[in-house]
């Protein structure tokens, strides 16, 4: 009896090995099986919208899955942000957002409903979106210089638009008026589309506005751009000189930030780096890359240690910039 049953045992011993391993190879390989959603913070329109939309047509066919872009925006970026930081850390829930919500707001904002240092991790940095100072063509300015004179000339009549409170137009705008002594108004926007609308109806006289987005009403001279902000010429607009080239060498005319791809925090390690590959991978494909210069960005593509370590990086030169500044909001 005694060996039967040994014989019993030993024959189920390496079935159950089996199911344990299948078992758990099925839990790691069957992600995703379902749909996965990209929240962007921002409404329809804008440069980050775009790239959403376009890297999860690209994504979801890596996967296997559809890719849903939903468009959650408001309060400068926090809504949709606080929205992923707080869903269920599955995979099927992913933000695509500028640095906005997960640098400058930390300061901005007294109360913020999340921490994006420990509430969410990079997955990828999907692209640099290059930004640019325009101006509507009624502005009597060709050059930065020129368009500080003009504010000089008309205090409080110039008016700066903004994706939102503490976004960098508006950032730049509350420098430039400490800086140089002028008065111009800031006029937030829930998104960028919005307001490049009303800037190209004069209703706005001038913005930080991507050159994903603000290039093609260039092309057409509906607006003029005066200078690019970061440390060299933007690829979307080669002809357009850098702050520097033009003697403002401030650190805020240098900073530049990616779009990036973030996950909740307690994510699995499994599911983020399958992410970040299939990411990198989509983002530089060349017709993806391609398609992302032909926006006006640069494409990155990086991996998930790639990105934490970007982050790391220019998450304390943001923040210091925005407390020079001193806007602060409830």
């Amino acid at each position: 009896m005694n060996c039967s049953r040994r014989i019993i045992l030993g024959s189920t011993l390496p079935l159950l090995a089996l199911t344990i391993v299948s078992g758990t190879a099925g839990a790691q390989g069957g992600y995703p099986a379902k749909p996965v959603h990209i929240v962007v913070p921002y409404p329809a329109g804008g440069s980050t919208d775009a790239l959403a939309r376009m890297v999860g047509e690209a994504l979801g066919k890596r996967l296997g899955q559809p890719v849903i872009v939903e468009n959650k925006p408001g309060a400068g970026g926090i809504i949709g942000t606080d929205y992923v930081a707080k869903a269920t850390p599955d995979g099927y829930t992913l933000l695509m957002t500028i640095p906005g919500p997960i640098t400058a707001n930390t300061v901005l904002y007294r109360k913020l409903p999340y921490d994006p240092r420990t509430d969410l991790r990079m997955v990828s940095d999907i692209a640099m979106t290059r930004t640019v100072l325009a101006v509507h063509p009624s502005v009597p300015a060709r050059n930065v210089k020129e368009l500080i004179a003009a504010a000089k000339a008309n205090p409080g009549k110039l008016t700066m638009g903004s994706w939102g409170p503490g976004t960098q137009p508006h950032t730049i705008q509350v420098y430039m008026d400490k800086t140089y002594g002028i008065q111009t108004l800031h006029v937030p926007y829930k998104g960028e589309g919005p307001m490049v609308s009303d800037l190209l109806g004069g209703q706005i006289s001038m913005t930080v506005g991507s050159v994903t987005t603000l290039k093609q009403h260039i092309a057409t001279g509906k607006l003029r751009p005066l200078a690019v902000v970061g440390p060299r010429r933007a690829k979307g607009l080669p002809e357009v000189p850098t702050f520097a080239e033009l003697g403002f060498q401030d650190d805020v005319y240098q900073l530049t930030g990616p779009t990036s791809l973030l996950a909740p925090a307690k994510t699995s390690n499994d599911i983020v780096e399958r992410l970040g590959r299939e990411v990198s991978a989509a983002v530089n494909a060349p017709e993806i890359s391609r398609r992302i210069e032909e926006l006006g960005a640069e494409p990155v593509g990086n991996l998930p240690a790639e990105a934490n370590a970007a982050y790391k990086a220019y998450l304390p030169v943001v923040v210091k910039l925005t407390k020079d500044t001193g806007v602060t909001l409830d």
